[in-house]
């Protein structure tokens, strides 16, 4: 039923030879509010030689004060944090929805994207190879400030008499300032993340994974393909496999993000060692260009600015750490304790940022292809980096783009429909008209040309990080003492054993 209706409206609404004026029309319309938002989101400040937003320093600041305000945890319990992900030290009867795999393939599957591809690409473009070592500091920097934010997402979410979760900064903000004494704040602050989220969710989550994932395919098949003058048919087609996999809640989607993710990440990491192989003979040059020039100013801002903005405004650090998005995914987790996901969690930029985004940085290092790349979008440049291993590896990137882009749908749908849910209330009319207004904007975004609604879009999934951080410095402290009490009990566990 919801497939036919799907279907329908898409017909109806891109049929209509007045869509191409008409999606023009919204686009200049938003420009005006598009770029107000911006321009408060995206405030600039001068730092060595660059405008660098101050939201990144924002996120910048959380990263470095949550590890050393825990005593870096990410490098002292990240072999806890494996043995935790295989279900060690939990007892079998845990309230929640999904697995510990489950909740961080579902995770990584909606931070794992096209900012790997071409997030990297303009990091290099910016500073060089060296960029390469200060975004994987960064990645690690942000594994504790997710375990912070997963940690109390778990904490205080709510769980219904179906034993449905529901979790996220949207709770923790309100319930957090609300205990504290400051209960209109935290309200204000929840709903604010809460709105945030859901255009977040609609457009760097989907319309643009989409248009993306479109593009792609025409690049691939080339602009001759039956496809190449009809988005919104092709548009129609991702619709359906979004709506196939939302229909079922977290319970279908994480059951195909575990699946998805391995797959997706395998393939491209070894298309990217068979890259590396191919260029062998020049790692040890690519190596000694990336810490060659380390504490060049460009290579810092490179590193750090790419890391953040994947593509000018495309993910924050490409692992989100700080935004609030994974909070939303790990509440779902079968859990006997909120540390122990805090813990699991931390392995989400690990994975996302440091083994993920230094492969595509390898690649293009050994490859050489950052000389004289300006003007090159990034994923343009890392398109040019596998094909210096033939051009059959265009069809094998594609794939693989699909793959990040679709995972990325699919996962972005469960943060906006329990943004939605918040505002809006529980109720299964609700929930289906999300659906159904989520996919019709995958043919959207295939179809039309929303520049500046996605930039506005964009300005919203950045504001996520406002509120959240904010509370994840008043709310440090408590999920410090948590910890304390959740390693002394381990400790009395493993000497019991």
């Amino acid at each position: 039923m919801l497939k036919r209706l799907l279907t329908a409206a898409c017909l109806c609404l891109v049929a209509n030879p007045a869509f191409a004026s008409f999606d023009e029309a919204i686009d200049t319309t938003m420009k005006p509010v598009a770029a107000w938002v911006s321009s408060i989101i995206f405030m600039t400040v001068p730092l060595g030689g660059m405008d660098v937003p101050l939201i990144i320093i924002w996120l910048m600041a959380i990263g470095i004060f949550s590890s050393f305000f825990f005593g870096f945890i990410n490098l002292r319990y990240f072999g806890l944090a494996i043995q935790l992900l295989q279900g060690k030290y939990q007892s079998t009867d845990r309230k929640g929805e999904i697995s510990n795999w489950q909740a961080l393939s579902t995770s990584l599957s909606g931070t794992v994207g096209l900012g790997n591809i071409a997030g990297v690409a303009v990091a290099i473009s910016i500073g060089g190879p060296s960029a390469t070592v200060w975004m994987i500091l960064m990645g690690f920097l942000g594994m504790t400030t997710k375990f912070l934010e997963c940690a109390l997402g778990v904490k205080y979410r709510q769980i219904d008499a179906q034993g449905s979760a529901s979790g996220g900064p949207m709770y923790y903000i309100n319930r957090g300032l609300s205990d504290r004494g400051l209960p209109k704040l935290g309200r204000f602050l929840a709903v604010f993340f809460a709105v945030c989220c859901i255009g977040g969710s609609i457009g760097g989550g989907n319309m643009f994974q989409a248009n993306q994932t479109y593009q792609m395919y025409l690049r691939v098949a080339g602009e001759g393909s039956y496809f190449a003058d009809k988005g919104w048919l092709f548009g129609v087609g991702l619709a359906i496999l979004t709506a196939l996999a939302v229909v079922g809640g977290i319970r279908s989607i994480a059951k195909i993000s575990e699946k998805i993710f391995p797959l997706m990440a395998g393939l491209y990491l070894a298309m990217s060692f068979y890259v590396i192989g191919v260029n062998i003979s020049a790692l040890p040059a690519a190596l000694g260009s990336i810490f060659g020039g380390l504490f060049d100013t460009g290579a810092v801002a490179g590193g750090i600015i790419g890391a953040m903005i994947a593509g000018v405004k495309r993910a924050v650090f490409s692992n989100e750490a700080g935004c609030g998005s994974a909070p939303i995914t790990h509440a779902a987790v079968k859990s006997d304790s909120h540390i122990t996901q805090g813990l699991i969690a931390m392995l989400n930029p690990f994975i996302d940022t440091v083994i993920i985004c230094t492969a595509t940085a390898l690649v293009i290092a050994v490859t050489g292809v950052y000389t004289g790349s300006e003007g090159m979008a990034g994923v343009e440049l890392t398109a040019r980096a596998f094909a210096t291993a033939g051009e059959w590896t265009i069809y094998w990137l594609g794939l693989t783009v699909f793959l990040f882009a679709y995972s990325t749908l699919i996962s972005w749908y469960y943060l906006g429909e329990k943004a939605f849910t918040y505002l809006a209330g529980n109720r299964a009319g609700f929930i289906i008209g999300f659906k159904v207004f989520y996919c019709l904007c995958v043919v959207v975004g295939c179809a039309a040309k929303l520049s500046n609604v996605i930039d506005f879009t964009d300005a919203l999934f950045f504001a996520m990080a406002i509120p959240n951080v904010f509370v994840l410095y008043i709310m440090a402290p408590e999920i410090k003492r948590d910890l304390k009490s959740y390693l002394a009990e381990l400790k009395v566990k493993k000497n019991a054993v």
